[in-house]
């Protein structure tokens, strides 16, 4: 599970990577052709690397992803 800079939430389920607003309204899936194991940020923080049953599948988004805050 991943959130990104406006507060959406990005999550492994039925389909793929299920994309949820801050309020919990489900705004869409990202299909994938296998089960979705994980899912995370990468290169210039635009895009999502998800893990799958056999692969590993990148994807390009509009928003960043929220950077990790570590202790």
């Amino acid at each position: 599970m991943k959130v990104d800079s406006k507060g959406n939430v990005y999550a492994t389920g039925p389909g793929g990577i299920l994309v949820f607003s801050p309020s919990g309204k489900h705004l869409g899936t990202i299909r994938m052709p296998e089960v979705a194991a994980n899912c995370g940020w990468g290169d210039d923080g635009k895009t999502l690397y998800i893990t799958a049953t056999s692969s590993v599948y990148r994807v390009r988004l509009a928003v960043a992803g929220e950077k990790p805050i570590y202790p």
